[in-house]
């Protein structure tokens, strides 16, 4: 059985993963290596530090020690890294944001791109370009900071979190043809939020997942 070692920023998408890789990829083994105190750097710096970065390269090989045959990357704010781990890592690395954004650019010219955190938006926009390019489309991103709700989720206020992420969304409805959600843990919002606004939204950890197996060949 081949394994597969989610790496995480914070533990909010430990336990939903788990069950999403049973119902989804039962055939690998899954292990998770968490560490909260990472995106709680980058917050307090606004951006990836080179301790973050250091710690971030060293628990992709603590996988590969462990046995790991792909490494699941699961925080879109430190894509860079991981898409740098890439090539430096003993095992592959997949961003979990990866098949999202291959998606949203294939299907829209329009993409809106929501966060409840700034250091999420310039890694996810970086890579919605990438994938637009590589595929040969021209997009047009337009940002949607959920500004506090972040916050607001951190401390156990999941109405005001979901709030603020709707009128964030609802902002910008007008100007896109499709939203993303920037951070695995806001997949919840998906179909409330294209109910709200009448727009596809899409969100990473199934697309991940399903997006992984496929790259794995299971």
């Amino acid at each position: 059985m081949k394994k597969v070692v989610c790496v995480h920023t914070a533990m909010a998408l430990v336990g939903p993963l788990t069950e999403l890789f049973k119902e989804h990829f039962p055939e690998v083994q899954v292990e998770h290596i968490a560490e909260s105190s990472l995106i709680k750097e980058v917050i307090a710096n606004n951006a990836v530090t080179p301790a973050v970065r250091r710690r971030l390269l060293d628990y992709y090989n603590a996988a590969a020690d462990s046995g790991a045959d792909i490494v699941f990357n699961t925080c879109s704010s430190v894509g860079d890294i991981a898409d740098y781990g890439n090539s430096v890592a003993r095992v592959p690395i997949f961003r979990i944001d990866l098949p999202m954004a291959q998606k949203a650019v294939s299907e829209a010219q329009r993409i809106g791109v929501i966060s409840t955190l700034p250091t999420t938006l310039d890694p996810t926009c970086r890579l919605l370009r990438r994938c637009a390019e590589e595929a040969g489309r021209d997009v047009t991103l337009v940002e949607g900071l959920a500004d506090g709700a972040f916050a607001a989720g951190q401390s156990g206020d999941s109405e005001t979190h979901d709030r603020l992420i709707a009128e964030a969304a609802q902002h910008i409805a007008g100007d896109v043809d499709l939203f993303v959600l920037a951070q695995g843990s806001m997949a919840r919002m998906e179909q409330r939020l294209s109910e709200l606004t009448g727009k596809p939204v899409l969100s990473s950890p199934v697309l991940g997942i399903k997006g992984l197996k496929k790259y794995m060949n299971l």
